[in-house]
């Protein structure tokens, strides 16, 4: 009997597009295929996203959030993840996320970091590859 190799997901979150296609290509530049590479407008189309993921049987392993969004903002989106997800880390890249904000979701999300934008590319990764070194 042969089990399936278990794939693991990285999610990107941000209500501008090419916010998403830029995290997109510098994930992938630097991990290639070891991930697979989702992305999402806003905190309600995540939460369907990872839903659906971890039904079929995908592991999302970090979350890479904007914090001003419509609708739902970052840090309440990725405290909800953890209450629900808490294996799932996270990282927090803003432009306009104030300090209480900012406070909380590390506190009550367990975020490993908050990145400003623009984002320095090697702070990124390096995030990235920490909180994905046991992957």
């Amino acid at each position: 009997m042969n089990s399936a190799i278990k794939q693991n997901a990285i999610l990107c979150v941000d209500d501008e597009p090419i916010i998403l296609i830029s995290l997109k290509q510098e994930l992938k530049k630097k991990f290639g295929s070891k991930f697979s590479y989702e992305t999402a407008v806003n905190g309600d189309e995540a939460l369907e996203i990872i839903d659906e993921l971890v039904v079929n049987g995908v592991d999302v392993i970090l979350i890479l959030s904007d914090w001003l969004m419509p609708g739902i903002k970052g840090d309440e989106f990725l405290i909800m993840v953890h209450k629900k997800y808490p294996t799932i880390q996270s990282i927090l890249i803003t432009g306009h996320a104030d300090a209480k904000a900012v406070e909380r979701v590390k506190k009550e999300a367990g975020t490993y970091t908050v990145l400003s934008k623009p984002w320095n590319p090697k702070e990124l990764l390096e995030a990235v590859e920490i909180c994905c070194a046991k992957y």
